[in-house]
């Protein structure tokens, strides 16, 4: 017993001492900031820092359609006040955002931005006048929220970790990112380019799969629905990816080229985004010369039969190809690409016919052509005489008198060879033609004698009475 009194467990102070420290604890506990509930620590140290946040966004995440005669403007004036708040809450934050933030704000975006587009007006007027595309866009009502939403998530891609937002920006946000580029209104798919662009460029982790979204979505566009609004946002994308490409180019990216870039130039609205579309086939030959031969070879494959405007962009495409291309295969596209310009210039169109003339002033061009000067020359000089001859605009005909003045300089004799070839080709196409006469003429009296022949004689019967 006493070795039990004088041992320190049964010491009354060593007791007192630990009763004390439990109720010390329990206080602390009930107070919530004891040392044992971190997470009850942590919530209410954002509640404290971030609790006017949190009532913001709750006010943010009401949906306005903007079309509804029974929906309060005052209620939206609100709503927007709340978001210009936001917005100035994220501009003025220097620091990270915490996950516990991060969750309740990208809900509240995709609640905002995720939403069914409207059916797609047929604008047709677009394609033949596609500088004036904004006069027939669809601009979205519900723009004055969108446009502080966009920049919302702009600031929480610049300013927080990817690593800590791939748990939240995941690969379903950015497909349903990506399914708003259809959006008709030209805002809308500027502060979607920007934001996707932001996106690709900070996570890498996702490159990959943001450029097989964007294919689908030109695949699908090619080959199926030829509708989509944002083709020319997706290629300005694309041009800024292009240009960050090492030397040399993956397969990859030359597969890229050749299955959806050079098939994007047979779209019926190709005018709307060719810009777009030029500078990223550009692009390619920059970075790889020796990839001018595919592309000059596939936008002749797809240049138009009877759309003069088509006509118009692809020669200015060509002419920009031509100053990029490796000279090395001068020779080989010289015969091909003359050959597709001299029959442009004999177009009946004005427009097409003056472009397809002015090449002649690029010295590139006039190189390429001198490199294979004797495969060439017959080909321009039969449409440069043609156009002489026969074409109904003066401004075209003077034209082709500078260009005959500048290609007779070349090689005189050269020129006044293909002269005497294009009259003997005249001479014999003539006697081809009176040959031909002559044989549908001795037809025609072949046939008539044996009409003549085999007609049914007429029979006098003689009644007799």
């Amino acid at each position: 017993m006493g070795v039990l009194r004088n041992s320190p467990k049964a010491s009354p102070k060593k007791k007192s001492t630990t009763l004390q420290h439990l109720f010390d604890l329990e206080a602390s506990n009930s107070n919530g900031t004891g040392i044992y509930s971190p997470k009850s620590s942590k919530q209410s140290i954002i509640e404290s820092e971030y609790g006017e946040i949190l009532s913001i966004l709750s006010h943010c995440c009401s949906i306005f359609t903007f079309t509804d005669p029974l929906e309060s403007p005052s209620e939206q004036d609100f709503k927007r006040l709340k978001l210009f708040q936001l917005l100035s809450f994220m501009k003025k934050s220097k620091k990270p955002l915490p996950e516990e933030i991060i969750r309740p704000l990208v809900s509240m975006l995709s609640a905002n931005l995720f939403r069914p587009l409207p059916p797609s007006a047929k604008r047709t007027v677009v394609y033949e006048l596609p500088e004036d595309e904004d006069l027939f866009s669809t601009l979205s009502p519900a723009w004055p929220h969108l446009q502080i939403v966009y920049e919302i998530l702009l600031r929480i891609v610049l300013n927080n970790d990817p690593k800590v937002l791939r748990g939240y920006v995941d690969e379903r946000f950015l497909v349903n990112l990506l399914s708003l580029f259809q959006s008709e209104d030209r805002r809308e798919r500027d502060s979607l380019k920007n934001v996707y662009h932001r996106i690709y460029s900070k996570f890498t982790f996702y490159r990959e799969i943001m450029r097989k979204s964007m294919n689908d979505v030109f695949l699908y566009y090619i080959f199926d629905s030829e509708k989509h609004s944002g083709i020319g946002e997706l290629l300005e994308i694309w041009g800024s990816i292009i240009n960050g490409f090492t030397v040399p180019l993956r397969e990859e990216h030359k597969l890229f080229l050749m299955r959806v870039l050079i098939p994007l130039h047979k779209a019926k609205g190709m005018q709307v985004y060719h810009r777009q579309l030029a500078y990223c086939v550009n692009q390619f030959v920059q970075k790889e010369p020796m990839l001018g031969g595919t592309a000059v070879r596939g936008i002749l494959k797809y240049w138009p039969a009877t759309n003069c405007q088509k006509e118009v962009l692809f020669i200015d495409e060509l002419e920009e190809l031509v100053e990029n291309i490796d000279p090395d295969q001068y020779r080989k596209l010289a015969l091909v690409i003359c050959t597709q310009i001299s029959r442009c210039l004999n177009s009946l169109n004005s427009q097409v016919a003056e472009r397809a003339l002015y090449v002649w002033n690029n010295e590139q061009f006039v190189k390429m052509a001198s490199s294979m000067l004797e495969e060439v020359f017959p080909v321009v000089v039969e449409g440069v005489e043609k156009n002489l001859k026969w074409h109904w605009s003066k401004s075209v005909k003077q034209l082709t008198e500078n260009v005959k003045t500048m290609i007779e300089e070349m090689d005189p004799d050269l020129y006044d060879k293909c002269l005497k070839e294009i009259a003997h080709k005249e001479y014999l196409a003539d006697q081809e033609d009176i040959k031909r006469k002559e044989n549908w003429e001795r037809l025609e009296l072949a046939a008539a004698k044996n009409h003549q022949l085999f007609q049914p004689q007429k029979r006098i019967y003689a009644s007799c009475i």
